[in-house]
């Protein structure tokens, strides 16, 4: 078949590369126009464009992915099917309706569970025990239409985003060569998605993934995990911006304890949520929070790359001792 491909980010060249390997011919890709990126903020070509052109496959970026000239450029394509993972926009029904076979995603959630931008990181911080990826024939409704395949995956763990992410793409590129064969061969079956189950995975920014210190060890871990490597769970220290990796839970150990209270210290006398436990040369960083200790193991300061959480302490308190009782805000 002939499949007009949309997507920006890295998910969605290993499905790329398993159609071109299954025999489909990549009619063209259609991808986010190019943005400004890194210090010099020159425009850079996402991933999905870079695989095209190497390809020598036919690019389109529009605006408005509605828009009357750019569906007469994809209509000269001649697509039998429309492929979506991880485009970055919602279609509308004269785009999804196209190519005579439909328009189909790859998505990154067991549907209807976790419908929306964000479904790794959500499973990741609400503690789901799996997660995986749903092939659904495409409608108006965000993330609604019926499933043609699912894989699941477990999340064990210690598993980040950044791992699970890989691994959903993986899955997701097999499963949609399954699927399109079965759409070429006509035998598809569509399964019409319960909505009475639905759950949701907002888009994460900035301010929603800032370190609330209050909550329990376990949890915070579940949102460090959950955003590692992006968005990244921040904090402040001296009004500056930290992010946070690599947690271990420490639930048992002295000095962590109950909530805190207005005046900074909990009522059993233990340290309050955020405060630096310890901060050591090679056992890194230990932070008490609202139910627990959480361990640091690494972090990125602004404008800098991500490093041990040890060799953060020595580098800003000039002897790791510094660093014990300050309280990150």
């Amino acid at each position: 078949m002939r499949v007009l491909f949309w997507g920006t980010p890295e998910f969605g060249l290993p499905s790329l590369e398993a159609m071109r390997a299954a025999g489909h011919e990549i009619a063209g890709v259609v991808t986010n126009p190019d943005r400004p990126a890194g210090r010099g903020r020159a425009l850079r070509a996402s991933p999905v464009k870079e695989w095209a052109l190497a390809a020598e496959v036919p690019v389109l970026q529009p605006v408005r992915p509605g828009a009357a000239a750019f569906l007469d450029a994809a209509r000269r394509l001649t697509p039998d099917v429309s492929v979506v993972a991880a485009y970055g926009r919602i279609l509308p029904r004269e785009t999804l309706d196209l190519p005579p076979l439909g328009s189909f995603n790859v998505h990154a959630s067991l549907l209807p569970a976790l419908r929306g931008a964000a479904p790794i990181n959500w499973a990741i911080i609400r503690g789901h025990a799996e997660s995986g990826v749903s092939i659904q024939r495409m409608v108006a409704a965000l993330d609604a239409g019926p499933v043609l395949g699912q894989t699941r995956i477990p999340i064990h763990a210690t598993m980040t985003a950044g791992e699970l992410y890989e691994a959903v793409a993986r899955a997701g590129a097999t499963r949609l060569v399954e699927v399109l064969a079965e759409v070429a061969a006509g035998r598809a079956v569509e399964t019409p998605q319960d909505e009475a189950r639905a759950t949701w995975a907002p888009k994460l920014d900035r301010e929603a993934v800032r370190i609330d210190w209050s909550r329990a060890a376990p949890e915070l871990a579940r949102w460090l995990r959950g955003c590692d490597p992006r968005p990244a769970a921040w904090t402040t220290l001296r009004g500056r911006s930290l992010q946070c990796f690599e947690p271990t839970v420490e639930p048992d150990a002295p000095g962590a304890g109950a909530a805190a209270t207005t005046a900074g210290a909990t009522t059993a006398g233990a340290p309050a949520p955020g405060t630096v436990i310890e901060a050591h040369a090679v056992r890194g960083l230990r932070v008490a929070t609202g139910d627990g200790v959480l361990r640091v193991g690494a972090v990125k300061p602004a404008d800098r790359r991500r490093m041990s959480a040890a060799a953060w302490a020595r580098g800003v308190a000039r002897g790791v001792a510094d660093l014990k009782g300050v309280r990150f805000d």
